[in-house]
């Protein structure tokens, strides 16, 4: 059986959407987040869609993590390229 992410942090985006940070369940003893980025101001237009993650990181300790993560989630510039460098990886 597949658990859901366990959000962490979440906040709106001035433009419209969200951040969030994510726990990602696992099995090992190590902690994995992430940070999603919703663009989608319309709830209805986010379904069946995942948010890009623009950051995923593991190690052992949950603290060290997300601090990373949250210094990028809490910072509206940091968000921005997080995610211009997604969407650089993710150009066909």
């Amino acid at each position: 059986m597949m658990m859901a992410h366990s959000v962490l942090y979440t906040r709106e985006l001035p433009g419209g959407g969200y951040v969030s940070i994510e726990a990602i369940p696992q099995d090992a003893a190590a902690f994995r987040a992430r940070v999603a980025v919703e663009r989608r101001t319309d709830p209805l237009r986010r379904a069946g869609h995942e948010p890009p993650v623009v950051a995923d990181l593991a190690g052992d300790s949950r603290a060290d993590i997300y601090g990373e993560l949250y210094r990028i989630a809490s910072d509206n510039v940091a968000v921005s390229a997080a995610l211009q460098r997604w969407q650089a990886r993710h150009r066909k």
